[in-house]
């Protein structure tokens, strides 16, 4: 390990990250015997001045989709992310999505290890117009509908450790209500969806699943550059359900009313009013347009050798 040491940095307003794993996996790391500094954030301002110290040491995140992203959007706006070096994740949220389609195990003590003794590999970021980025997944329609919705379900689920149902909540809540969205989809130049006819939801993947291991592209690479985008064109009761049932098993790419493209630019585009989106998790909007490019190779993570 290049460096002199470990800077963890933990999100301890997330609720998700149990004590007990924290330190289990602060145990595999001291006991490499290299110093590490644990921190725990409680706001994006407390992580951006944690960051501000990693001073060439190695960044490890503890937490999920969420977690990481803010740490990647942090040091991505410093312009600091390539010098940050290769980035270490013991993933501990509720939908670790990314550490999934990564081979990084859910076990505390075996994802430290991976640190340790894993290799680093380039990955591919998608940035918005507006500075934002996203580490593994953008949602727009039912996506936003379903974390909304599915907030309060989540918190309630998370007192007994069941935090992943308030996303089968949420998604169960929205799916039955909403009615759709009227957006525009365009990949790489060439317009996917018109918005002529509404759709439930849009969605641009770097990795395989969301909300805890729904498989909405299973066959999707972080490190090839591109991203996948679904538009989920269902908008009646029974199609709900079948698409939703066929998630669940990756299958659902193969029905008519879904469409698929793959590209380095995407541009949504609300035809008859304003939308949200969410960014690994975090709602941001609402928009009129928004656009997204894929940079290649644009970091660094620790991966199973």
């Amino acid at each position: 390990m290049a460096g002199p040491g470990f800077l963890a940095v933990v999100n301890a307003s997330a609720g998700t990250a149990d004590e007990n794993a924290v330190e289990a996996a602060l145990g595999v790391l001291r006991r490499a015997g290299h110093p590490v500094e644990s921190a725990a954030t409680h706001s994006l301002d407390e992580l951006d001045r944690a960051l501000d110290g990693l001073d060439g040491r190695r960044l490890v995140v503890l937490g999920g989709d969420g977690s990481l992203h803010a740490a990647v959007q942090c040091l991505h706006t410093k312009g600091q992310l390539r010098d940050a070096g290769p980035i270490g994740l013991v993933p501990l949220g509720t939908g670790n999505d990314l550490a999934g389609t990564l081979g990084i195990p859910p076990d505390p003590e075996q994802a430290a290890g991976i640190v340790l003794s894993g290799r680093a590999r380039p990955i591919e970021l998608l940035v918005a117009d507006d500075g934002g980025i996203a580490v593994n997944a953008v949602h727009v329609g039912i996506g936003v509908a379903a974390v909304q919705k599915g907030a309060a379900a989540k918190k309630t689920f998370g007192r007994v450790k069941l935090g992943k149902l308030g996303y089968v909540a949420g998604a169960i809540a929205a799916g039955a209500t909403e009615k759709g969205w009227q957006l525009e989809v365009t990949v790489d130049g060439k317009v996917i969806h018109s918005g002529e006819e509404p759709v439930l939801m849009a969605a641009l993947a770097l990795g395989g699943t969301i909300g805890g291991g729904a498989r909405l592209v299973p066959e999707a690479d972080p490190h090839d550059g591109q991203v996948d985008v679904i538009v989920w064109e269902a908008v009646s009761l029974p199609a709900r359900v079948a698409y939703a049932l066929e998630l669940k098993d990756g299958n659902h790419a193969r029905r008519k009313d879904v469409t698929a493209g793959r590209g380095t630019a995407v541009v949504i585009s609300g035809t008859r009013g304003p939308f949200s989106t969410i960014d690994d998790g975090e709602i941001r909007g609402p928009y009129t347009r928004r656009s997204w490019t894929v940079e290649p190779d644009a970091w660094q993570i620790i991966v199973p050798q």
